[in-house]
């Protein structure tokens, strides 16, 4: 016979993962386990996440115009994927044996 459903009140899924908490603190929270979650409030937690990620967006851009953004810099990377753009030139050399022979010190390989 299952256990029993815990009594899981869905808005409170959806506030602790607008304030950014994970599976696992929300679990520990409600006293159930981080797959009850997943299995019965996937839409709340997603929900709750965007949410959260709207306010971020906001709260950079507010404090974008007052000029102080280290923080929501950090927090747009953290929850927002934002990263900084590294550019990066590769090239390709072609390296043969007659070439490094002589610094090598290897006799002639000709």
């Amino acid at each position: 016979m299952a256990a029993p459903k815990a009594n899981i009140d869905a808005a409170q899924v959806e506030a602790l993962s607008r304030i950014g908490c994970t599976q696992d603190e929300i679990a520990a929270v409600l006293k159930c386990t981080a797959r009850t979650l997943r299995n019965r409030f996937s839409k709340e937690m997603k929900a709750g996440r965007e949410q959260m990620k709207m306010s971020l967006r906001r709260w950079q851009y507010e404090k974008a115009k007052d000029g102080n953004v280290t923080m929501l810099i950090w927090l747009g990377k953290q929850y927002l994927d934002q990263r900084d753009k590294n550019d990066t030139k590769v090239t390709e050399e072609v390296v043969t044996i007659e070439r490094i022979a002589p610094k090598l010190g290897l006799a002639d390989t000709a």
